[in-house]
């Protein structure tokens, strides 16, 4: 497989305060890559980098052979970079189909909206139930499904997803990671922040280990699972069902 994102020396931070310190890492076409470790390690800055949210002060990141410094964050959604951030966010006022059509706004995604919108409904089939009820009357599972139908809306190439089952009943966060495989399996990178470590061992193809802004373990997703050394030392314990990420 063709490698899709590569990170190489990433140091970044906040008003002069550093949080990634040399961080390197690679993705491959249709690979589902898990970045774990303890709360506030730097996960969702390295994805706010990799967005365009956040300049970096040192490092180089390319996107398919192509270098991203100074492309803006609009630009590299046209490219298909896309992330689908933490907190469930939606239009609360705009129907389920309104929402999900907004994500399709590039002009890369505009001719793909019906062929997406199916996709999307056949992922998330409540979906299609709720599609003219306003989403700020769904549930905090329902609103999930939203979040990453609209990020799927946009035709990602590499989809970046931060918490995607933060606060949701185990049996939904079974449906959304479950679709996290499906994704992949037609040709979508994915790098997943999850708090669920044994859930997202379980979908991913490898992953990454923060810790105070580095990396310090990398590898084969399964291997990693059974790593005792790295669930007590990096990720506070034996990896469980309810581990940080």
């Amino acid at each position: 497989m063709a490698e899709q994102l590569v990170i190489e020396g990433i140091k970044a931070g906040y008003d002069g305060s550093t949080v990634l310190e040399s961080v390197s890492l690679a993705i491959h076409e249709g690979e589902v890559v898990a970045l774990l470790g303890a709360n506030g390690v730097g996960k969702t800055t390295l994805m706010r980098v990799i967005s365009g949210l956040l300049k970096p002060d040192a490092g180089t990141i390319k996107f398919e052979g192509r270098a991203l410094s100074g492309v803006a964050t609009h630009d590299r959604l046209e490219l298909g970079l896309v992330l689908c951030p933490e907190g469930c966010q939606v239009f609360p006022n705009l129907t389920v189909e309104k929402n999900l059509l907004l994500g399709s706004f590039s002009h890369r995604a505009r001719p793909h909206r019906e062929t997406s919108l199916a996709r999307v409904y056949d992922l998330f089939p409540r979906l299609v139930e709720r599609r003219r009820q306003k989403a700020g009357l769904l549930s905090g599972g329902e609103r999930q499904m939203l979040a990453l139908g609209r990020a799927l809306m946009s035709c990602p190439r590499l989809l970046m997803l931060d918490e995607p089952s933060l606060g949701l009943a185990p049996s939904i966060t079974l449906t959304v990671l479950a679709s996290i495989s499906r994704i992949a399996a037609t040709g979508t990178a994915i790098l997943i922040v999850e708090q669920n470590v044994r859930a997202a061992l379980a979908v991913a193809t490898r992953a990454y280990v923060l810790s105070k802004g580095t990396v310090v373990a990398s590898g084969d997703a399964r291997e990693l699972a059974t790593s005792s050394d790295v669930a007590d030392q990096f990720l506070g314990g034996r990896i469980g069902g309810s581990g940080n990420a």
